[in-house]
């Protein structure tokens, strides 16, 4: 059993009001600055860089776990993460079913494609920003049926999370874990929020430039740096934990 170091909410150049700079390449080079152990690459509505993101992070000796931040029919934001590029795919290709629109580069930015080292592949002109036609039950639903987990993200913020969109945490939804922002908020948060306690809180950066990346984190004690380990650890088995 080790720490480990882990920012699951990272944004790449693929996610409209992300930097051009959040290349795959440098999103693992500065993550290795930061001595991040795992991350997790998570786009808007799309995992069309978690490969490279994937390739990237084996020369730097970084878990990287593809994802992608789901944007449901309420407008609710949710991290869905998972062991492998195929899973995560699958959840994508289920996505872009219920997505619509087409991405306006001028007003929302360019959402491009790009491979580990730094060159452009293509760019995405889906509305990736967009709410899916999916609601948040279904959303938990799909990516518990593929083998992900689930984490409400940015539960502080006031836009776009579970608790300003539907004004409470639905005690019905199997999800893996609640994500903060601003780690002093949790036990205001945990005293003021019904069913708080009741799930694991994790802080990540939800980077979208390179400056964010790491900036706020979770410690992981697990075996290895798998999806699996972390979800032991939302439950506190076999020694497995979170470190708040």
């Amino acid at each position: 059993m080790r720490s480990f170091k882990a920012d699951l909410h990272i944004h790449t150049c693929l996610s409209p009001c992300a930097d051009l700079d959040m290349s795959p390449k440098a999103i693992v080079e500065r993550s290795a600055e930061e001595k991040l152990d795992i991350i997790a690459i998570c786009d808007h509505n799309s995992a069309e860089n978690v490969e490279a993101c994937i390739r990237a992070g084996l020369k730097h000796g970084i878990r990287v776990l593809p994802g992608m931040e789901v944007n449901s029919r309420e407008e609710v934001h949710t991290l869905a993460i998972f062991e492998t590029a195929e899973q995560a795919l699958a959840m994508q290709e289920i996505v872009y079913l219920h997505g619509k629109g087409t991405n306006r580069p001028d007003v929302f930015g360019d959402q491009v494609i790009a491979n580990e080292f730094d060159e452009v592949e293509g760019f995405n002109d889906r509305l990736l920003i967009g709410a899916v036609n999916l609601g948040f039950r279904d959303v938990i639903k799909e990516v518990r049926r593929l083998g992900g987990i689930t984490i409400a993200s940015h539960v502080d913020r006031p836009s776009y999370s579970l608790l300003s969109q539907l004004g409470f945490i639905p005690p019905d939804v199997e999800l893996d874990a609640l994500e903060i922002f601003h780690k002093n908020k949790r036990e205001e948060m945990c005293r003021d929020v019904p069913g708080m306690r009741d799930l694991p809180v994790v802080s990540s950066s939800d980077a979208h430039f390179l400056s964010d990346i790491g900036r706020s984190h979770t410690v992981f004690f697990l075996e290895a740096p798998s999806v699996e380990e972390i979800r032991m650890a939302f439950s506190g088995k076999s020694g497995r934990r979170v470190e708040h």
